[in-house]
């Protein structure tokens, strides 16, 4: 099956069950979550991406069981958050991946949110510094270098693996929605890649690659060093239902984080006010997480769910026939976007598509 080097998908997108799911549910289990990755080996796509959560989406969990069952694909975390684990214990995972199934592991990195705990016990604000610091530390290790290291990752004297791997390290990419800081930040010599957010529209990946590429640019590297992919959520030739399960429920998780309506507002255009709705829609008020996903499965918010303008899932997602979808993606690759990522579907649901996008 020829490879496909512009389209990856994202496995196990949303909320698992522990029980697999009945055909045509937009739910998945962790089980079929990682079949999906099999699937999109067999179907051409690049490489699958998984998002994780601190429940049954456990990054090195999910990702080594898929390296064991499939022989070519990409694995990548899109995103892990850099105070989930020891930067020694990232290295460790990427190392020992890449000694077992070869250099196939993407990295994907992101701030954690600002009142995680740190391992003084204490609530402190990730800085996009700590984000670059700790990058740069994963290298040295992969290096086989000794870190002596102060700052705001933590306090480390001779930190090192020993044994490692002797060959390509992991691929280092930043996670960001590409707002100024987070460009300059995505844009420095540690990271390989920059993943953006789902929902963007094709004139925001626009905008955000090109600030990326310049500040690339700034530091003395090639622009084009950088590979920039835009997560695109897809419902090809999908009923009505599975397409408001896959793209408006999905737009519910960000209207429910605190700050994220005014980022989205400003990225794309669209009315605050709308996410505001949401967010106050009684099933979210006695919500114990701040994230909705992490309550209900997408199913569970179609009555929210209704508030979302098709117009704003017409303007930032592939739905309908799949050639709509095609043409919509080709709108973000004509944006500057590298990579396609496909979100919320699965790799089965999109065979079509990928079938098509080999013919352009």
């Amino acid at each position: 099956m020829a490879v496909v080097e512009d389209l990856s998908i994202w496995v196990g997108s949303g909320r698992l069950y522990a029980k697999d799911q009945p055909p045509g549910s937009s739910g998945r289990s962790v089980r079929q979550a990682i079949d999906d990755v099999v699937e999109a080996e067999a179907i051409g796509f690049r490489r699958a991406i998984l998002s994780e959560r601190y429940n049954l989406k456990h990054a090195s969990t999910f990702l080594g069981i898929a390296a064991g069952k499939t022989s070519r694909i990409d694995l990548a975390t899109g995103v892990l958050a850099i105070r989930s684990r020891s930067p020694l214990l990232v290295a460790a995972m990427g190392a020992t991946l890449h000694a077992a199934v070869g250099p196939r592991l993407v990295l994907g990195l992101g701030k954690s949110m600002p009142t995680w705990i740190d391992n003084t016990g204490t609530l402190r604000p990730t800085t996009y510094r700590e984000v670059v610091d700790y990058a740069a530390i994963l290298r040295q290790l992969w290096a086989g270098e000794r870190v002596d290291y102060d700052g705001p990752v933590g306090k480390f004297d001779g930190l090192a693996l020993g044994d490692r791997y002797d060959g390509p390290p992991p691929q280092l990419w930043y996670g960001t929605m590409g707002f100024p800081v987070g460009s300059r930040t995505a844009a420095k010599p540690v990271f390989d890649g920059a993943m953006l957010w789902p929902c963007m529209t094709p004139e925001a990946v626009h905008t955000v690659g090109n600030r990326i590429r310049r500040e690339r640019e700034a530091n003395g590297l090639d622009p084009s060093s950088i590979r920039i992919m835009a997560p695109v959520i897809t419902a090809p030739d999908l009923s009505d239902h599975e397409t408001r399960a896959l793209c408006h429920a999905r737009l519910i998780t960000y209207a429910t984080w605190p700050g994220i309506d005014d980022v989205f507002a400003t990225m794309n255009g669209w009315d605050v006010e709308v996410f505001k709705k949401v967010a106050s829609h009684p099933m979210f008020n006695k919500m114990a997480d701040a994230s909705a996903d992490l309550a209900y499965h997408r199913e569970e918010m179609m009555d929210p769910a209704s508030l979302i303008p098709d117009s704003w899932i017409e303007d930032s997602c592939g739905v309908g026939s799949t050639d709509a979808c095609v043409a919509k993606l080709r709108e973000f690759k004509d944006a500057g976007a590298d990579e396609i990522g496909i979100y919320g579907s699965t790799p089965e649901q999109n065979a079509k598509l990928v079938a098509a996008w080999k013919e352009l």
